[in-house]
């Protein structure tokens, strides 16, 4: 059977790590996702996804993400029974963790620096004009194959 689930969206609030009684890191968070097709006329719809994540991976991404932030991340989904304040059956469907990753630019998930480039480098030239005297031929002498 296949239960994998690949999701790219955004954190809808900022992602709280907690700890269970044993220890484990654990992490709840949600991720809006939009949907592929936009009616004609209407704005484009999203779906809300939870999601947890246990362990590194909640370390991970309660150290790196944060409201708004882009995300890839690759899980299962899982559904778990419970009772609420009042006593009503309830189900929750969430996408339980295995991988997360960067997807936004740098200054975007502020994991780098500015997203402008420094002062100091410079642009990579542009080879689409050459001129002949931009090469030169190399002699080999000996005439040998390297290989």
């Amino acid at each position: 059977m296949i239960n994998t689930v690949a999701l790219m969206g955004r954190l809808t609030y900022d992602p709280e790590l907690r700890s269970t009684n044993n220890g484990l890191s654990v992490l709840s968070f949600q991720i809006a996702v939009d949907r592929n097709y936009q009616p004609q006329g209407q704005e484009r719809q999203a779906d809300f996804i939870d999601c947890v994540a246990w362990r590194q991976n909640a370390e991970f991404i309660s150290r790196f993400f944060h409201k708004g932030s882009m995300i890839a991340i690759e899980g299962s989904i899982q559904t778990r029974n419970f009772t609420d304040k009042n006593g009503n059956n309830r189900k929750a469907v969430e996408v339980v963790v295995n991988n997360a990753s960067f997807c936004g630019s740098k200054s975007e998930t502020g994991t780098g620096a500015s997203a402008q480039a420094p002062a100091f480098e410079q642009p990579a030239p542009s080879y689409s004009s050459a001129q002949g005297s931009d090469f030169e031929e190399i002699i080999d002498e000996d005439e040998d194959l390297p290989f």
